[in-house]
């Protein structure tokens, strides 16, 4: 049997893992800004890889974010339950060896028909290291130090926005597109190498959790059996539609309507950080206010904005002030929105809030991939189609949170200090 005292330095914070606190943070930032550059460094790059790879409909190229979308998503479930199976450090090794090996592979594309597929696995790779970072932070922090430590994760998580584009201009300014998936690959490797040299398990066997098809059937069943979780899950696809309609869009809106060329990691960046100006914001107003007075009154105004616009642009072409200022005032309320309704899901669900967050993080993703996508194939040489999506998201979200708090918005029962049975503050 082992030693009392061998348990002591397992449960220390970073010191399970090996780790000093600032090491901790920085590594685990670094490997969750690596799946952010994955996609972002790619936007300037669209138009060259369409070009080198004869693309005969530019709006093909968007499916290189999209399908990097749809591989993260899809195979979020599935890491969370391997993860509690065989430990966090196998599944993130192998992990990032993937994401590693087949960046590299990419800049040798020789169709978009390769590189797509090489782009889906890559998601693969990419949520293995999402669901183990979160999960290793998980096992090494609890209550507000995880909060404090997620806080921190999360600031360099919303920077790489701001950053990656102008990576990505750099690199085909001076070279070619297949050098950014070089960069990254050398980056990730790097990673690799560090987690393999300084990260041990976190995961005790003790703590393990035998894989079963059962549990994952009964995870989902709770989920879509609960009206509150799975009407904010409904939500959350259709925002993360909105997400994704704006990311495959942006590159030909911005760059293409508009022209602004060597700009457009500048602009870019910009609505990034209107976003996590929001994000902050939220975080200040939400004790006073409540998530959801605050995310209703967002999804409205998000609506309501979204048909404007698009009225607006159906007289012509709006200006680009016109259209930037409506579209970075929209997604701050995104942002807004999509924080407040993941907590607002995991309210009923209690000690199945893990299982519940992988399920919902994973349908919402994957749904908004498809959505988000058909949004974007309908480009045609002006902001509407992506305006119209915007609103129709909207209006979907509006009516699906009517239906998961019976018609009654702004407030709810779980908002009181008196909860309904089987609830649970976030």
């Amino acid at each position: 049997m082992t030693p009392p005292q061998a348990h002591t330095p397992v449960q220390s914070g970073s010191a399970r893992i090996g780790l000093g606190i600032v090491e901790f943070i920085i590594i685990i930032a670094l490997m969750t800004a690596s799946i952010s550059m994955g996609i972002d460094s790619m936007l300037p790059a669209l138009p060259n890889i369409g070009q080198s790879l004869a693309v005969a409909n530019p709006n093909d190229t968007q499916l290189v974010i999209g399908v990097y979308f749809l591989g993260f998503g899809i195979c979020q479930l599935f890491f969370g339950s391997l993860s509690d199976a065989y430990g966090r450090r196998n599944i993130l090794l192998g992990g990032l060896a993937f994401y590693t090996v087949t960046l590299f592979a990419a800049a040798w594309s020789g169709s978009l028909t390769a590189l797509l597929v090489l782009r889906f696995i890559q998601g693969v790779g990419a949520a293995a290291v999402r669901i183990t970072t979160l999960a290793i932070v998980r096992d090494c922090f609890g209550g507000r130090e995880m909060a404090r430590v997620m806080s921190y994760v999360t600031i360099v998580f919303m920077i790489m926005p701001m950053v990656a584009p102008f990576v990505g201009q750099v690199i085909v300014a001076h070279s070619n597109w297949q050098w950014i998936f070089i960069a990254l690959g050398i980056a990730s490797a790097a990673l690799l190498l560090i987690a393999y040299l300084r990260m041990k398990e976190t995961l005790t066997d003790n703590e393990r959790l035998p894989l079963s098809v059962s549990s994952v059937i009964s995870g989902f069943k709770t989920v879509l059996t609960n009206r509150v979780t799975c009407g904010y899950m409904i939500g959350l696809t259709l925002f993360t539609g909105v997400i994704c309609a704006y990311i495959v869009s942006v590159q030909q809106v911005f760059g293409e309507v508009y022209g602004l060329g060597e700009w457009f990691p500048t602009a870019f960046a910009a609505t990034a950080a209107g976003t996590a100006v929001a994000q902050f914001a939220n975080g200040y107003f939400v004790r006073s206010f409540g998530m959801r007075r605050i995310s209703h009154v967002a999804m409205i105004i998000f609506t309501v904005l979204g048909a404007f616009g698009y009225v607006a642009g159906s007289a012509g072409l709006p200006s680009f002030l016109f259209t930037y200022v409506l579209i970075s005032v929209m997604l701050m309320m995104f942002a807004v929105i999509t924080t407040n309704f993941m907590a607002i899901s995991l309210e009923p669900m209690g000690h199945l809030a893990g299982t519940a967050a992988a399920i919902t993080s994973s349908i919402s993703t994957t749904g908004g991939v498809l959505l988000g996508g058909i949004v974007g194939q309908m480009f045609d040489g002006t902001p509407q189609p992506l305006i119209a999506g915007f609103t129709i998201f909207g209006a979907l979200t509006i009516a699906a949170t009517l239906w998961a708090e019976k018609g009654k918005l702004f407030t709810h029962p779980g908002d009181s200090p008196q909860l309904e049975p089987g609830m649970g503050h976030v």
